[in-house]
């Protein structure tokens, strides 16, 4: 990694933490007796990527899950409840890391994110940290169900790169699934991937960033 000016920052598992063994006890509380088929980090059906992209809205993909478990009496809340059971929150400590980082660098976030999640973040931010959102940390926020595309797209980095004049061999894209990397890469642009127990905290520090 040399020459950086720029870090692009995706979301889950490298600022926000997830936990995927709670989705799968989430999915269980309604009913889905086998979770790794019917949702897993990277493979899901084309409901999840529509909801990603702002394609479908959080009726359509509540009465869609009605529809696929069979129980048309589910409740918002509980399917919101099972859904959101991933989410665990930041590490204390890590908002000031991308904070400084804001300060050197072009720093920019770039998630795969959906309207209920979002929300749930959103209101969790606000809470734990007294922050309305992200934007404060970085010079520009890209949210899929905002923008309609979603990683691996490569024209969600074209985008990134087009609309703030980045150059690719400057700029460092860091996310918890490979295959997100590789748009990214064929663009020219320094990936790394995040990897637990590895923290976006130690990486900063081991790569000297600050």
């Amino acid at each position: 990694m040399q020459h950086i000016k720029n870090i692009i920052f995706d979301y889950g598992n490298v600022i926000f933490l997830l936990d995927f063994e709670k989705l799968k006890d989430g999915w269980r509380s309604l009913s889905i007796d086998d979770p790794d088929k019917f949702f897993s980090h990277g493979v899901q059906e084309s409901i999840f990527d529509d909801f990603d992209r702002g394609l479908a809205s959080e009726t359509e993909f509540r009465d869609f899950l009605r529809q696929k478990i069979g129980n048309p009496d589910l409740t918002d809340e509980e399917i919101d409840a099972a859904w959101n059971s991933l989410l665990l929150g930041v590490d204390k400590g890590t908002h000031e890391v991308l904070a400084e980082l804001n300060k050197k660098y072009r720093t920019f976030l770039l998630s795969n994110i959906n309207p209920i999640h979002y929300g749930y973040i959103m209101n969790y931010l606000k809470k734990e940290f007294g922050f309305e959102n992200n934007d404060h940390l970085f010079e520009k926020t890209y949210y899929s169900h905002l923008v309609g595309i979603r990683k691996p797209d490569p024209a969600i980095f074209k985008k990134v790169l087009s609309e703030n004049g980045l150059k690719p061999e400057e700029t460092l894209f860091i996310d918890d699934i490979a295959a997100n990397l590789e748009p990214a890469k064929a663009l020219g642009i320094q990936t790394f991937l995040m990897k637990a127990p590895d923290t976006i905290q130690d990486f900063i520090k081991r790569e000297q960033f600050i």
